[in-house]
């Protein structure tokens, strides 16, 4: 496989980006290789600079459920962009979108548009925190919220896969209100709830784990923080940046069927471009400027062409719905192969991840104990056979509806072949 204009571009954007990337789990350090630099996509395939093609399981992380490039997403855009790119005011696109979000996510009685799932999920938190009076949060060991400074406190994703518990940078005035529970473990919320009664403003999760590889919630436990943050008088916030619009049409909490205080919303709700969404309730969403004293705001928020894409793409979802249908099945056969090839895997939905480990995990503990070197060995077969997936043992792939019977059965045949 020649990689040698990506080499090129990798040792030059080192001169100027640290680690050459912008993003610290594009760097590849951890699966010893060199990042790909990609020239173009176009359905379930991207091209790198040097012309090579690869099944993508990655899809912007999440953001391409119709794969790249779709040609309604790609027209919505244009027609947008032709009327300008930004306009720092209100426009009649972020009330149909708004509409749209509300419609499938009921329990968002009253919504903000922001450009980032990071934001989104910190601004819930301070919406939380405003409306409640009170300043600890709960959040849990491997679970990844975004960079903001009071939740990189034992993040998953790529400050799993790095080693790094923490962040420099970090005042701890910054995180000594963060608490840390164990995901799937009950007792670990009963004990900081028992210790702190009247002190936490809320209990953050992602519903279903996927910055840990994709860890489930066990039967009830959903249910259990529903009860206990009602018990205590604490906000129940969903990270729904991954799973909003991927396991369901209404996202983990219709597909659990729970309904949290507060939801962050990202990656598919904007249809490829810069777009994230946080509400839940009106009297706690009231709590924000203009209506309240929770300051929040952004230049580029609910910009007319990040917009347009979101409301193509929900739109499109809305006019398949059996789309989830497909995408289950899709990704169950490659569940299948995964095991063929003996390694454990994790999957929901469309959400999976195979884990070098000696059990499927189903709690952070467990996940501790992946071999990350067996998965580095993994990802480079898989790469060098022109399927592209997550470099890092600690996130998720994700299918797309472009993925099309010849490359589902391709890559079953390339992973059922794998001999670790």
């Amino acid at each position: 496989m020649n990689i040698q204009k990506s080499e090129q571009l990798y040792q030059k954007a080192l001169q100027f980006m640290p680690g050459g990337v912008n993003s610290p789990v594009r760097a590849c350090q951890n699966v010893g290789r060199t990042p790909l630099f990609i020239d173009h996509a176009k359905g379930c395939y991207i091209y790198d600079a040097d012309g090579n093609a690869y099944i993508d399981y990655i899809c912007s992380w999440g953001a391409g459920i119709f794969g790249h490039a779709d040609p309604d997403i790609l027209d919505a855009v244009g027609k947008a962009c032709e009327k300008g790119l930004t306009f720092g005011t209100c426009h009649a696109g972020e009330i149909e979108f708004a509409e749209r979000i509300q419609k499938h996510f009921p329990s968002m009685e009253l919504l903000r548009l922001v450009n980032s799932g990071t934001e989104a999920v910190m601004s819930a938190v301070r919406a939380a925190r405003g409306f409640t009076k009170r300043d600890k949060i709960i959040k849990f060991e491997g679970c990844y919220h975004g960079h903001s400074d009071g939740l990189l406190v034992r993040a998953g994703s790529g400050l799993l896969t790095n080693a790094v518990p923490d962040s420099a940078g970090i005042p701890h005035g910054f995180i000594e209100n963060t608490l840390v529970a164990q995901y799937n473990d009950k007792q670990s919320v009963q004990d900081l709830f028992a210790a702190y009664p009247n002190d936490i403003a809320c209990v953050l999760i992602e519903p279903c784990a996927a910055n840990m590889g994709v860890i489930p919630p066990e039967n009830g436990f959903l249910e259990f923080l529903r009860t206990i943050t009602e018990q205590y008088h604490a906000l129940l916030i969903f990270d729904e940046v991954i799973t909003g619009f991927r396991l369901s049409m209404g996202g983990a909490q219709k597909k659990y069927q729970i309904k949290p205080d507060l939801t962050a919303l990202g990656k598919i709700v904007g249809g490829g471009m810069p777009l994230a969404v946080y509400g839940g309730k009106r009297e706690i969403m009231s709590c924000i400027a203009p209506l309240g004293s929770v300051y929040q705001a952004g230049t580029l928020s609910g910009n007319p062409i990040a917009v347009a894409a979101g409301n193509a793409a929900l739109k499109k979802i809305e006019q398949h719905p059996e789309i989830y249908d497909l995408l289950d099945e899709i990704s169950a056969q490659i569940e299948t192969a995964i095991r063929k090839a003996g390694i454990a895997v994790n999957r929901e939905g469309s959400l999976l991840t195979a884990f070098f480990t000696e059990k499927y995990p189903q709690t952070y503990a467990d996940v501790k104990h992946a071999d990350t070197k067996a998965y580095a060995d993994f990802y480079g077969y898989l790469l060098e056979n022109g399927i592209y997936t997550a470099p890092s043992q600690f996130e998720a792939m994700f299918v797309s509806t472009a993925h099309n019977e010849q490359s589902i059965q391709k890559t079953c045949d390339i992973i059922s072949a794998y001999h670790a």
